[in-house]
């Protein structure tokens, strides 16, 4: 098999231990109408390290078969929207934490 790189959006992960399945979309023209047509095709992904969340777009590679159905493993992770919100979220609660620190520091100091 000629070596192959996707890039594909996690649709299922957590089902299977070490597995993904992973989509990849790509446009082909119909050859009578001229319409671009998406087609999808589902990938099932080795994931070493069981690192992938729903909602990941990633690279996935071809490689020698891991099982009988899987024969792509993960390469890395190009965007994870919930590890985006998670540090987002770290972030904002960060900063509501650093007023409230320097305000206890700035107490004492006013009691007296």
């Amino acid at each position: 098999m000629p070596p192959m790189a996707f890039t594909g959006l996690v649709t299922k992960v957590g089902f299977m231990n070490k597995t993904a399945t992973v989509t990849v979309s790509r446009f082909v023209t119909h050859p009578k109408v001229g319409k671009r047509i998406e087609k999808t095709k589902k990938i099932l992904t080795h994931d070493e390290n069981n690192q992938l969340r729903h909602g990941d777009t990633v690279l996935i590679r071809n490689c020698p078969p891991v099982s009988a159905r899987k024969r792509f493993t993960l390469d890395h992770v190009l965007r994870s929207p919930e590890r985006e919100r998670e540090a987002a979220l770290k972030k904002k609660a960060a900063e509501a934490a650093a007023p409230l620190a320097a305000d206890t520091q700035a107490s004492p100091e006013a009691a007296l």
